[in-house]
C-alpha cells in the first residue's frame, strides 16, 4: 500500500513538472489538467485514508 502512495505521489510531481514547464513556455493550461491534478490528489487521499484505516 506504500508503495502505491510512492507511486502516486511521485506521478504527482512529474505531472505537476510538465505543468510548469508549460507556463513557463507561456502556454495556457488546458482545462482538463485541473482534473487529473484532483484524480491524483484525491488518489493521495484515498491512499492515505486507506493506509491510516488498515494501521489501526
Amino acid at each position: 500500500m506504500l508503495y502505491f502512495l510512492i507511486v502516486v505521489a511521485v506521478a504527482l510531481l512529474a505531472y505537476a513538472a510538465v505543468l510548469v514547464s508549460y507556463v513557463r513556455r507561456g502556454r495556457k493550461i488546458p482545462p482538463q489538467a485541473y482534473l487529473v491534478l484532483a484524480l491524483l490528489n484525491g488518489l493521495i487521499l484515498a491512499a492515505v485514508l486507506a493506509w491510516a484505516i488498515a494501521r489501526r
